[in-house]
Parts: structure tokens; sequence; C-alpha cells
């Protein structure tokens, strides 16, 4: 696929989601309610306008070749681009599947391991300072600050010393 074809291909899709979004928003109330202000539909009915509005306007350019992409008959994705969004997005589905199975904090950290080391090829003091900081952060951000708990699964009683001291 060419850069010109990927663009056309996106501004297509992203024009008939658009429509998507602006019937199933046009299903609740999208006018003004006196007293109350816009309906629970309008936002995300004009929102989804304005995402229509720039995908025809992309197609316009495209069709006029106005812009540098519009003419670049290039390849969209190399192999090398292939293989690093194959990997980010393998990583992120382990990320998924091991949140369901071990909890999103070490599911995380295994995530941050391989992703920083492995993908980002650094140094084993960075990696590991992110890989235990980023998580400790989430945790104190969502389940101590915020009072959001995040799903733990079998590791919960991990946490059990920790919400000890939190709400002691």
């Amino acid at each position: 696929m060419t850069v010109k074809t990927a663009e056309l291909v996106m501004a297509i899709i992203l024009a008939l989601c658009s429509i998507g979004l602006m019937m199933k928003s046009a299903e609740l109330n999208i006018t003004w309610i006196e007293g109350r202000g816009p309906g629970s539909g309008a936002w995300p009915f004009w929102l989804s306008g304005g995402m229509l509005l720039c995908c025809l306007m992309t197609l316009y350019r495209w069709v006029r070749r106005i812009t540098p992409e519009s003419r670049n008959t290039d390849l969209y994705m190399t192999r090398e681009t292939v293989v690093i969004v194959g990997t980010s997005a393998g990583a992120i589905l382990f990320l998924l599947a091991a949140t369901h199975l071990i909890g999103i904090y070490f599911s995380l950290m295994l995530f941050l391991l391989f992703y920083i080391k492995y993908v980002g090829r650094h140094s084993w003091a960075l990696t590991m300072a992110l890989t235990i900081g980023i998580p400790v952060f989430i945790f104190c951000l969502f389940e101590w600050a915020l009072k959001i708990p995040l799903p733990k699964s079998i590791t919960e009683p991990l946490f059990y010393p920790i919400y000890d001291l939190m709400y002691s």
C-alpha cells in the first residue's frame, strides 16, 4: 500500500465511523434543553460532525493532489515498520491478557520490562527504575489518591498489607 492509498483509505474509514457516531448520537437528544444546556447526544454528535468535516477536507485535498501525501507513491509501511508495530501490538495484547490472569500491576511490570529493555534497548538501571516506578506511581494515583481499585486478579492478597497501611 502506498502513502497516498493509505491516506485515502483512512479518510474513508474515519468518515464512515463519523457518520455512524453521528447516527448513534442522534438517537439521544442533540438539541439545547432549556434551563439545562445541551442534550446528552449533542457533544458526541457535533464532535463526530467535526471529524467528518476533516475527513471530507482530506478527501478533497487527496482528489486535488494538494498535499505531498496525496502524491506520494512510496510504501506506507516498510518491513521494519511492520515488525515494530507487530511487536508493539503483540506486547499490548499480552498486557491485556495478563491483566486478566495476574492483575494490572504485575502484567504492567512484565510489559515495561520487555518493552523498555528489549524493544527500547535501554540500560538495566533505567529499565528497572521505570519497571518498578511506573506501577508504583499508578497504584498510588488510582488506589490511594483517587480510591479507584484496578484489577489485581490472583495477586490481590499481596496487596492486603498495603491496604492495612493505607486504611488504618
